[in-house]
């Protein structure tokens, strides 16, 4: 029984320090050659791109060019739908940007209609590919779930100034001008009545002065604004026949402000006439170099009179 008791006591005081012995090599912080494992999360969430962050074109409306892909959205960003060309074509031509954001007017982002001007290779193998690109639009009609692609033209130079725009479901236009050298450059209008899936090349106006702007206020009446540098009186051009023929419109200017508003912005409808605004350009100082000049015209936009000084957020 003695001898029982002995060894019980024995094996307890073994176990009592092996306890110990484990509980000090657990509670042993890691040396300096020793490493812990550690979850593979962290380094899955950095992995991971950041979020698109849209640029917005009308609340919840907006789009991405993150990753060096082009994305839209029409709920804030909590869904996007990506559109199926690459980035780079949607710069090509004399740009200098830094890619962030689009060309201004070179795409259309409503509720309607997703469209984006674009230039890469000729879709045609006779088309001499180092003198231009081929002109495209790409859209969609269902908020990015489908896209379709048309043709504008197979071969164009280098493009500066581009634009699109539909004034309703079927007839929309495109101004492009490019070939530049120096002051001097080509313009040229094409306009669809199908929605965008074919394309129409206009007449040109007899004019090489750089393009302003331009726009079109219904089927037959489009206007062409020309003369960037150094323009001293506005030179707008118009058409009446759906771009069969231009002519220039005549601006009748007050004495008072010869030489203060020289450039012509696009005009648009206003109550039973046409208004357009003329501003100072690049150079203006008249009164601070941000008034307006009104006119209005009462014969579809061949001639204009002055109405009014406009504030700068009167015409935004």
């Amino acid at each position: 029984m003695k001898k029982m008791m002995i060894a019980t006591l024995v094996l307890m005081l073994i176990g009592l320090v092996a306890g110990v012995f484990f509980f000090e090599m657990s509670s042993t912080p890691p040396g300096p050659n020793q490493t812990t494992e550690k979850p593979d999360t962290q380094e899955s969430v950095q992995s991971q791109p950041s979020p698109l962050q849209p640029i917005y074109v009308d609340d919840p409306i907006g789009y991405s060019l993150q990753h060096d892909q082009l994305q839209i959205t029409y709920s804030n960003g909590d869904e996007w739908a990506e559109v199926p060309i690459e980035k780079e074509t949607l710069f090509e031509g004399e740009y200098s940007g830094d890619e962030q954001e689009l060309i201004q007017n070179s795409f259309i982002l409503t509720r309607d209609r997703a469209a984006f001007l674009y230039a890469d290779d000729s879709s045609t193998g006779s088309v001499d590919s180092a003198y231009g690109k081929s002109i495209k639009l790409i859209y969609s009609l269902d908020k990015g779930k489908t896209w379709e692609n048309a043709v504008v033209t197979e071969q164009y130079p280098p493009i500066r100034f581009r634009k699109v725009e539909f004034i309703n479901e079927s007839f929309g236009y495109v101004i492009v001008s490019g070939d530049r050298t120096m002051s001097q450059e080509w313009t040229t209008v094409y306009l669809t009545d199908d929605g965008g899936k074919t394309w129409r090349e206009t007449a040109h106006p007899d004019v090489t002065r750089l393009l302003y702007d331009g726009g079109f206020v219904d089927e037959q009446t489009g206007f062409l604004s020309f003369g960037i540098l150094n323009p001293v009186e506005p030179d707008l051009h118009i058409t009446l026949d759906g771009g069969k023929s231009w002519s220039k419109a005549n601006i009748e200017m007050p004495e008072t402000y010869h030489n203060i508003f020289v450039m012509a912005e696009v005009p648009f409808k206003e109550e039973d006439h046409l208004a357009v605004y003329l501003n100072q350009g690049p150079n203006g100082d008249y009164k601070g170099g941000r008034i307006k000049g009104k006119f209005i015209s009462y014969d579809h936009g061949q001639s204009w009179t002055f109405s009014e000084e406009a504030q700068p957020d009167e015409t935004d």
